[in-house]
């Protein structure tokens, strides 16, 4: 009955600061992805091209940016179901 405890205790832990971590790298992943992509087309500013109402650069760019950010968020979900798989263990 108490390892039962202990391991419930571990793997609330575990959610709890891979939630933490996971949150702060999406923080990251947000804030570097759309320099990353400034940095990969030097020739088009997408900030000024959205402004000016070309859909075209935005649509894109969005999808960008969130295809990287759910990336980044289905690993950081797989990290927290890991930790608390092992933990129940």
């Amino acid at each position: 009955m108490i390892e039962t405890i202990r391991n419930i205790g571990w793997s609330i832990v575990f959610s709890v600061v891979g939630g933490l971590l996971g949150m702060v790298l999406l923080i990251v992943a947000s804030y570097i992805v759309p320099r990353v992509i400034d940095r990969l087309t030097p020739n088009i500013d997408e900030q000024k091209e959205i402004a000016r109402g070309n859909s075209a650069v935005a649509e894109y760019f969005g999808r960008l940016v969130s295809a990287a950010i759910l990336g980044v968020a289905i690993v950081v979900a797989a990290a927290v179901l890991g930790g608390i798989m092992a933990a129940l263990h």
